[in-house]
């Protein structure tokens, strides 16, 4: 508390330093130019003694203007509007008069009337210049949008909902994008975010669940909003029966992934009940959106998501605080980059290019238009509210999940979080703030860097095709890339990549360290035999290349010399895929009976050791298979909230932070002695998004009673999402959410 009043105090005198010297030069360049104003005595002075004279008169004019101007406008309250406007002028020049009068040996004179243009253009100098200063300052920020927000309200002819016990606490959940739990237990360790470790010392806990197969936003967050992550392989993978490339980045792909996804649950998603979805690929079911991918697709003014930067940007205010942040962001990046080459820290990948524009993007300017619309969220009084900050994903591909370059960025979220909280302090409901993440970062050198070829080059080597000379770099999946196209409305990867030829070369995907291969010119899923007999060395070429894990094929699990394991025998492939961590067999298992999945799929090799995969992307810090951290994000709620797990035991679990849980898996060791109750010495951990979903649910129904349910979908009864458990709803409240309505455009904006 001491250290952040501190920097309060440093801010605003560097703030007030910075005023007056720009007041001062403005002073200077006014006595070069009027004639009537000079700041020098009439014998002549050093340009010393005129830069001390000016410095002298803008620092007693500011603290004359700061002491004297608010009494003279209080007195003058009775005056009527256009008189005290004229006034204005005539008081600013009276005030300028005044102060260099107080310049010893008279070193200065200026004209009455020239006191008057010279008063006007310092005053406009100063504050220009305070408000450039103050709009990058979180707490000023912070109160500015409180009072345009509770304008707002009352131009609308309400206060909103009442605070107090008869308004049930809203949910707000906010996504840290591929922040791992062990991330946050280091930061929360080495104070880089003070205000989560504060939470987990007062009123939070958190603990880690463990991601499916398919580790990166696309699965998880589709699973956490609508309920259901069946049938996503990947991060981008090819179906067969259109000919074409699924993207999860991509708009289209995501708007027929969330229509999917709400055909199979027959529920329109967790925040189809006043609720707003900020920053994310899919809606939830929301209607109030911003920087949605699913619906940026659309047509018509209201449902573009670029809305969400036209509402923040229409406020100069916002435009100049985001600006210099970006501006700062991208000498940020190139500073970093070029210690990082001076240094010649390895791994390293291409940062060059648009990169540092991208960066900036995701880490300031998506940032501060996701906040923004959140905390106006809040001041509405909305009910749920899912936002995405995916600033330290973005920055952790190409700087790694650990070092320097991170740690600055969780420095920036934990600010943005704090500004939330304090926000929310002034919201006219209470707020229960969650903290989650969709999965982690893995480390290590990408597959072309470590072995000089791509995955593509060593599948068309396996096929006896021909192979560039020269190895060419995989396009990174990365969500910021996709959201500055969406938000300047320009096509994404909509090119020879999402339309393969459908020839008899195969189809190689990327997806962080999974690839996926696809025969276009074989129907259906292609069988073990029938690849063996088309590309007779391509299975063990892949299986026995060290960059390499194991591969998946029809239900088989190959790995390296010629181990063999098939899923539909009981601990075969829990044996083989041991060294990828618990729950891998069943994670590929389930993967497995996806319609869309690869021909073949492939995951690269995992160092238990050093926790290190190596991405098929260009990616030092990577996420979308198995093995290490990307598998492991975090949960972390308050603790007025029913526990994940009615399982958890609170003593089970020292961790690095009193809030923090270790999360055991069953398989990982035995409880403490001291464990009173032996029927709680294990803890099940949450597994896949669709159980992060069901422990959503349940939270906002503890909130505010039993949601609206729907109609089942055509055919009977919603389906289960195949091999997971799922919540039992309460008796009689049916499926919660409702469908959209029919016909009814979604709204993008802020509010």
């Amino acid at each position: 508390m001491g250290r952040g009043r501190w920097r309060t105090a440093g801010s605003a005198l560097v703030r007030v330093l910075l005023v007056w010297a720009v007041s001062t030069l403005t002073m200077l360049v006014l006595a070069g130019i009027l004639p009537d104003f000079r700041l020098q005595s009439d014998d002549g002075d050093s340009i010393t003694q005129i830069g001390l004279t000016a410095a002298w008169a803008a620092g007693a004019f500011g603290l004359l203007s700061a002491l004297v101007w608010p009494l003279v406008v209080r007195a003058l309250l009775l005056v009527p509007a256009l008189v005290l406007g004229l006034l204005v002028f005539f008081l600013n020049g009276s005030l300028l008069l005044i102060a260099l009068g107080l310049i010893p040996d008279g070193r200065s004179e200026v004209a009455p009337e020239t006191a008057v243009v010279v008063a006007a253009v310092m005053s406009a100098v100063a504050s220009a210049t305070s408000t450039a200063l103050a709009v990058r300052d979180d707490e000023a920020y912070r109160r500015r949008l409180y009072r345009l927000a509770d304008r707002r309200r009352r131009r609308q002819g309400g206060a909103g909902t009442p605070r107090g016990a008869e308004a049930p606490p809203g949910l707000l959940l906010l996504q840290l994008d591929g922040v791992g739990y062990e991330v946050l237990r280091h930061a929360c360790a080495d104070a880089l975010m003070p205000t989560v470790a504060g939470w987990l010392e007062h009123g939070h806990r958190a603990r880690p669940w463990r991601t499916d197969w398919s580790s990166q936003t696309g699965a998880s967050q589709l699973g956490i909003l609508h309920g259901s992550n069946f049938d996503v392989p990947a991060f981008r993978w090819y179906e067969k029966h259109t000919g074409e490339v699924m993207v999860c980045n991509r708009p289209t792909s995501a708007a027929e992934l969330q229509r999917r996804a709400i055909e199979r649950t027959g529920d329109g998603g967790l925040l189809t009940l006043d609720g707003a979805s900020r920053g994310n690929l899919f809606s939830g079911g929301a209607d109030q959106l911003a920087l949605v991918l699913s619906v940026s697709a659309r047509r018509g003014r209201a449902n573009r998501s670029r809305a969400g930067y036209f509402a923040y940007f229409s406020d100069p205010a916002n435009a100049v605080r985001t600006a210099v942040s970006f501006v700062a962001e991208v000498v940020r990046e190139v500073c970093q980059s070029v210690r990082a080459r001076i240094r010649g820290d390895r791994p390293r990948v291409s940062r060059g290019g648009l990169y540092p524009l991208i960066r900036a993007f995701a880490t300031v300017v998506e940032r501060d238009v996701v906040v923004a619309a959140v905390i106006g969220d809040m001041l509405a009084g909305r009910s749920a509210i899912y936002a995405d900050l995916v600033a330290y994903d973005e920055v952790a591909h190409h700087s790694g999940p650990r070092g320097r370059d991170t740690d600055r960025v969780l420095e920036r979220l934990d600010r943005s979080i704090a500004l939330i909280a304090r926000v929310a302090e002034h919201a006219p409901r209470r707020y229960r703030i969650v903290l989650l993440s969709d999965h982690g970062q893995s480390p290590g050198e990408t597959f072309l860097g470590r072995y000089g070829l791509t995955l593509k080059d060593l599948v068309r080597a396996g096929c006896g095709l021909p192979v560039s000379r020269r190895a060419g770099r995989t396009r990174s999946g990365a969500e910021a890339r996709a959201a500055v196209l969406a938000a300047l409305h320009r096509p994404i990867e909509e090119d020879e990549e999402a339309h393969p030829g459908r020839g008899s070369e195969p189809v190689v995907l990327a997806s962080g360290n999974l690839g996926l291969i696809s025969f276009p010119g074989i129907p259906g899923r292609a069988s073990r035999a029938r690849i063996e007999r088309a590309h007779p060395a391509l299975l063990t070429t892949l299986a026995n290349h060290p960059g390499v894990g194991f591969l998946l094929v029809d239900g088989v699990v190959l790995g390296r010399d010629g181990a063999v394991a098939r899923l539909d025998v009981p601990g075969e492939a829990e044996a083989l895929l041991a060294p990828f961590g618990p729950g891998a067999a069943e994670a590929v298992r389930r993967t497995d009976a996806f319609p869309h999945v690869a021909d073949v799929m492939v995951n690269s090799a995992y160092d238990p050791r050093t926790g290190a995969v190596h991405a098929f992307e260009e990616q030092i810090g990577s996420h979308g298979g198995l093995g290490g951290d990307q598998g492991r994000p975090f949960l972390m709620w308050p603790t007025e909230l029913s526990d994940p797990d009615p399982c958890l035991h609170p003593g089970l679990h020292p961790g690095l932070h009193p809030g923090l849980d270790q999360g055991l898996h069953p398989d990982q060791g035995p409880a403490p002695a001291s464990d009173p109750d032996p029927d709680l010495r294990q803890v099940r951990e949450l597994v896949g998004a669709e159980a992060v979903h069901a422990v959503l649910r349940r939270w906002l129904r503890e909130a505010d009673g039993p949601q609206v349910p729907v109609a089942p979908p055509v055919g009977g009864a919603a389906a289960e999402p195949a091999g997971r458990p799922v919540e039992e709803p309460p008796p009689g409240s049916g499926n919660s959410g409702s469908f959209p309505s029919a016909g009814v455009p979604a709204r993008d904006e802020i509010r």
